[in-house]
């Protein structure tokens, strides 16, 4: 977001926080279906990964159409750009906390 007030001002950071939502919302639903958080272990079954990826396809699609139609992203590069960099972080995350794991 400081990076684009600078150039397209509140509009571009409204892009970004738009293009930022749209990839957190869906991504928060399926930690919420899965059960993650939750106190209690349970064994991930294959129909409930199925059914919280699904529905956060479904919502991602929901989002996107959203946003287009109601509130236009003003600049389309932020608002993809943020999208983006949020699914990214995600995929990365995994990745780079193996380098924290110490090997005996």
């Amino acid at each position: 977001m400081l990076l684009a007030f600078p150039v397209a001002h509140m509009a571009g950071v409204l892009s970004v926080v738009t293009g930022a939502l749209v990839a957190l919302l869906p991504h928060i639903f399926f930690i919420q279906r899965m059960g993650i958080f939750r106190t209690r272990h349970r064994a991930p079954r294959a129909m409930d990964l199925f059914r919280a990826e699904a529905g956060k396809f479904g919502l991602t699609v929901a989002l996107f159409a959203l946003v287009f139609v109601v509130v236009p992203p003003s600049n389309p590069a932020f608002f993809f750009c943020a999208y983006v960099a949020i699914v990214l972080t995600h995929w990365l995350a995994p990745w780079l906390m193996l380098g924290n794991r110490t090997t005996n």
